[in-house]
C-alpha cells in the first residue's frame, strides 16, 4: 500500500493481531479524519519549544505549542510516513500555522509505575517480562523511574538511563497490602516535573482499583489536565470482582489515559501483558512532533483547545485509525 509521496510503513508488533479484540481503543476513519481532543494539556511551563543545553536539559526558547502526535492502525501499529502537509492544527476553532515538524525518535523521560498489592502475587513474574520488554523499545537515551505501590507508593528507582536498574529492581518486588493507585499516580505526574526531556510519559500496570489512596481521583485528575505527560496503562483485571473499586478499576485507568491521548488496554490474560508493553514502546518511538505560535500570546489562565485534521487520501485505504494527541493547553497568565 503506497502513500502518493512515499511508502505508508507499519511497525510490525508481536503477533499482536491475535489480541487486538481485547483492547480498548478508539478508532476513526481515515477519510479526512478530524480529531476531537479528550482534555490532554500543554501545561503553561511547557508553553516554550524547547532545545538541548550542553548538559543534556532542555531550556525554554521561544513562545511555541508542542504537539506530540500518535497514529495507529486498528491493530495498534504506528503509521509511519506521514508529512507536515498531512496534518493541520487548530486552537479554539482557529487554524495554526506548523512552525515545526519531525517524526524522528526523540527521548523521552517516562515513569514506570507498577502495582504491588496482595492481589498481584501471581502476576508479578508477568509485569517483570513486561517491563522488561518495554524497556527493550527504549532509545539509549530514554531516561526512566519507577515507582512501586501497594499501602503507599515509593520510588523503586530514581532517573536513570540503563534500563538494567529498573529490571533490578523489579525483581526484588514482593506483592502485599492494598492499592494505593491513584497516590502513585500523584506522585509519578509530580516526579516528571524535574525530568530532562519535553517528552513524558507514564507507564501504569495494575490490576485493580483505587482503595487506599489519601488523594482522591478528582485531585490526581486535576493534576494530570495541568501536566504535559501522557498516561498508557495495562489493567489486569479478574473476570469475577468482590469490591466496587475493583470493579471501577477499568474504567479509572481508561479515563486517566484517555485524557492525556494516551491509550489504556485491558487484559484477561495475563501472557498478553509483555505483548502490549511492547506495543506501547513502539508507538513511543514513533510519534509525530509538532509545533505552532499562537496567533495571540495566552495570557490568562484559560483553557485553550487543541485540534488536529489529518488529510490523507480517500484512495488510501488503511480501515480505521486511533490517533493520540495533545489536548489543550492552559495560558500562563500574568
Amino acid at each position: 500500500m503506497l502513500f502518493p509521496v512515499r511508502p505508508l510503513l507499519f511497525v510490525p508488533v508481536l503477533a499482536f493481531l491475535c489480541f487486538a479484540p481485547l483492547l480498548i481503543l478508539a478508532q476513526t476513519s481515515i477519510d479526512d479524519v478530524h480529531i476531537t481532543p479528550r482534555d490532554h494539556p500543554l501545561s503553561p511551563g511547557a508553553l516554550e519549544a524547547v532545545t538541548a543545553s550542553p548538559g543534556g536539559l532542555l531550556r525554554a526558547k521561544v513562545d511555541l505549542v508542542l504537539v506530540p502526535v500518535s497514529i495507529t492502525d486498528d491493530n495498534a501499529q504506528p503509521v509511519l510516513g506521514l508529512e507536515r502537509e498531512n496534518f493541520q492544527l487548530y486552537e479554539n476553532k482557529k487554524p495554526q500555522q506548523i512552525r515545526d515538524f519531525s517524526s524522528e525518535d526523540a527521548p523521552i523521560s517516562v515513569g514506570i509505575i507498577v502495582d504491588s498489592s496482595g492481589s498481584m502475587q501471581n502476576k508479578l513474574d508477568w509485569a517483570r517480562e513486561a517491563v522488561r520488554q518495554f524497556c527493550e523499545t527504549a532509545n539509549p537515551a530514554d531516561e526512566f523511574f519507577l515507582v512501586t505501590f501497594s499501602d503507599q507508593p515509593q520510588i523503586a528507582t530514581d532517573f536513570t538511563t540503563n534500563t538494567d536498574e529498573i529490571e533490578n529492581a523489579m525483581l526484588t518486588l514482593r506483592s502485599t497490602g492494598r492499592t494505593a493507585l491513584l497516590d502513585a499516580i500523584q506522585m509519578g505526574v509530580r516526579k516528571l516535573k524535574d525530568a530532562r526531556y519535553a517528552r513524558k510519559a507514564l507507564l501504569i500496570l495494575s490490576d485493580g482499583g483505587d482503595n487506599h489512596s489519601r488523594f482522591t481521583e478528582h485531585q490526581v485528575k486535576s493534576l494530570i489536565k495541568e501536566s504535559d505527560v501522557a498516561v498508557y496503562s495495562v489493567g489486569i483485571f479478574d473476570h469475577y470482582v468482590s469490591t466496587e473499586e475493583e470493579l471501577l478499576g477499568p474504567e479509572l485507568l481508561r479515563e486517566v489515559s484517555d485524557m492525556t491521548g494516551g491509550t489504556a488496554f485491558t487484559l484477561s490474560r495475563l501472557n498478553q501483558m509483555p505483548v502490549l508493553t511492547r506495543v506501547i514502546g513502539i508507538q513511543l518511538r514513533h510519534q509525530y512532533m509538532l509545533a505552532y505560535r499562537p496567533q495571540s500570546t495566552p495570557s490568562d489562565r484559560k483553557w485553550r483547545k487543541i485540534s488536529v485534521k489529518l488529510r490523507v487520501p480517500k484512495s488510501l485505504h488503511v480501515g480505521f485509525l486511533h490517533i493520540g494527541a495533545r489536548q489543550g493547553y492552559y495560558g500562563r497568565g500574568e
